[in-house]
């Protein structure tokens, strides 16, 4: 039985798998490969990574936590099930096999689902995004748009202004603007697009026109998207794991406290699953402190080290 199994190999379950590997416990990395930033050009954001290609972090990421002794790393494996047994938990992989572990977290990410617009696809994590704060910089000073509605449409409009000054608001068809939002763009110089969107044009990655359904064409260099995560896996539900209320970011997070703790007993989630910021430094944080608190659990059981009791309906 290994002391941790981590599921995912993003940035949170990478980190999570280094402080394990660093504190002598036998773990095991089961990673799908399939994060969602993939598809992005850079990492962005990231000291001492910033511009770095998202394959060749994680490739780096893998050989380094698999140079611990301790630790294992499976490239490829899918966990598709999972049930509490004694001393811990036992997960069912894609091709049949078992793992046991006395201490599970998962870091499995998040679906991101942009609008299922022709165009979208070949041009999203490039030039059509979700995050300023990972793209803005690359796009900077040029003609963007967003594509929103509702409250969601303004908030994401004037933060993108801090990028640049030509920004102009799509809000494919009225978009529920009350007139103090529609004067909170206007004095903020966004301007106001209320056609049906049609297509997006571009090519190697580059947007270049928006289309609209009446064979109108506007010039834009960026796109960002109002883009809600959904949970990748079900696993957290099938462990006992309690999801939290959706909100605008993600639907059904992993419900988990200060240390990384989800409700079900033994059970830890880090980094989009619990619809934190999601960015690649903050999953790396959330990696660390979730593992770090696996690690004082496993010594409070083994050598009495003093540990908070376990979240339960009547630990919050």
């Amino acid at each position: 039985m290994w002391d941790c199994i981590v599921v995912g190999g993003g940035a949170a379950g990478l980190s999570a798998t280094l402080v394990l590997g660093r504190a002598k416990r036998q773990t095991l990395l089961i990673d799908a490969g399939r994060q969602s930033n993939l598809a992005a050009r850079r990492v962005g954001g990231l000291l001492g990574q910033d511009g770095r290609a998202p394959a060749d972090f994680y490739a780096a990421g893998r050989a380094e936590v698999a140079s611990y002794p301790g630790v294992m790393v499976c490239h490829g494996g899918e966990v598709v099930d999972g049930e509490r047994v004694e001393g811990g938990y036992r997960l069912t992989l894609a091709d049949g096999t078992f793992e046991w572990a006395r201490r599970l977290l998962l870091a499995t990410g998040m679906e991101y689902r942009p609008p299922a617009l022709p165009g979208v696809a070949e041009l999203w994590g490039k030039t059509v995004f979700h995050c300023p704060f990972c793209d803005g910089w690359e796009l900077r000073d040029q003609p963007l748009a967003v594509l929103a509605r509702g409250e969601k449409a303004v908030a994401e409009s004037l933060m993108l202004r801090g990028w640049s000054d030509d920004i102009v608001l799509l809000t494919d068809g009225p978009g529920e603007l009350d007139d103090p939002a529609r004067d909170r763009l206007t004095a903020a110089g966004v301007r106001i697009d209320e056609r049906p969107v049609a297509e997006l044009g571009g090519a190697d990655g580059q947007l270049e026109q928006i289309v609209f359904d009446d064979g109108d064409r506007l010039d834009r260099r960026g796109l960002l998207t109002a883009t809600t995560l959904h949970q990748r896996s079900g696993l957290a539900a099938r462990l006992g794991a309690r999801s939290g209320e959706s909100t605008p970011l993600a639907q059904h997070p992993i419900d988990v406290d200060g240390m990384g703790r989800t409700t079900a007993p033994c059970v830890f989630a880090a980094g989009d699953v619990s619809a934190q910021v999601p960015q690649v430094a903050a999953a790396i944080s959330a990696g660390l402190v979730a593992a770090t608190s696996m690690v004082q659990s496993l010594l409070a059981e083994d050598s009495g080290l003093p540990f908070p009791p376990w979240r339960d309906e009547r630990y919050e």
